[in-house]
């Protein structure tokens, strides 16, 4: 019986490999790696590029995202003066993933080696969406001379104090169980995508075509899936530490914070750092965790402003 049990497992998991590597063949198709692909200590990052000319402004995506999601929202609004770059972190898109890429301060790393290598010499405005403002604050900190200010989308700064993760990062971040149940996530995840896009934006619409636009499709590649649990699973670990260092920041910050955030709450994130540190913090009524799609101009004025600040402040 044991015997039969494992050959019924075992042809189960080769369909949902071969279905799985079926799908992650048409996303890459669909949502191709166009970019540059800067290296960086061994391990390859795929930088998106818009804009020729101008100072440098380096935008870091959030969790379940890839850098595809400013190319349509805010790099058009900065590309006629400014260099955008946009970059996948470890492990989604276009990225590889180096060894212990959970830590905040290896994503960061690898920021640091796409602006010494795109923008050699020059300061940029670093935009952080989300998880992506974590990765923001940590190149801050430990790279001051790379930054010139912060701006920071619906961010995630501090721990909460618990997990607080959907069951599905429990498995999928798993070394045991992980590698088999990320082969499963491309023949349901799609499906279910619709419902955790309006949380996403919730109170304000979700923009038309937005899955497609941003290439969500290419979170649901197995090694994707599995990267992105294993970032917000030591996530509130890693901001418990990270957190107590934020007395040093030196750099400008402006903070856009959702009223309406459902996805994270800004009291345990956006107020604690105000408490710490010198911000900027904008506070959009009626808006949720996606504040650059409905508030672009407002947060491309404010690029550009800290882009014109003197060095100093």
């Amino acid at each position: 019986m044991l015997t039969a049990y494992a050959i019924v497992l075992g042809a189960l998991g080769l369909g949902a490999c071969a279905s799985s590597g079926a799908y992650t063949s048409r996303a890459n198709k669909a949502h191709p790696a166009s970019g540059h692909r800067v290296e960086v200590g061994g391990y390859g990052t795929h930088v998106l590029e818009a804009g020729k000319a101008g100072p440098p402004v380096l935008m870091i995506h959030g969790a379940s995202a890839n850098a595809r999601e400013f190319t349509w929202t805010l790099a058009p609004r900065l590309e006629q003066d400014f260099r955008v770059l946009m970059a996948d972190r470890p492990g989604h898109g276009h990225s590889q993933r180096p060894p212990r890429a959970d830590m905040l301060g290896v994503q960061a790393a690898q920021m640091a080696g796409v602006l010494e290598q795109l923008a050699p010499g020059e300061k940029a405005v670093v935009v952080g969406h989300s998880f992506g403002g974590a990765v923001a604050l940590r190149l801050a900190l430990d790279r001051p001379e790379l930054v010139k200010g912060l701006v920071l989308l619906a961010p995630v700064t501090h721990d909460w104090g618990g997990d607080g993760h959907a069951w599905y990062n429990r498995f999928a971040s798993s070394r045991l169980f992980g590698p088999a149940f990320s082969q499963v996530v491309p023949l349901v995840g799609p499906a279910q995508v619709g419902a955790g896009i309006g949380g996403v934006f919730d109170p304000a619409p979700a923009p038309e075509g937005y899955y497609e636009k941003s290439g969500i499709g290419l979170l649901f590649r197995p090694p994707s899936f599995r990267a992105n649990a294993r970032d917000v699973r030591v996530l509130d670990r890693e901001l418990a530490a990270q957190s107590k260092r934020y007395g040093d920041l030196s750099v400008p910050i402006t903070v856009f914070s959702g009223s309406k955030d459902t996805v994270i709450t800004p009291a345990k994130h956006t107020a604690r750092l105000k408490k710490q540190v010198d911000i900027d913090l904008v506070i959009l009524a009626e808006e949720g965790h996606m504040p650059h799609h409905r508030h672009g101009e407002d947060v491309a004025r404010a690029i550009r402003h800290l882009a014109s600040l003197p060095e100093s402040r």
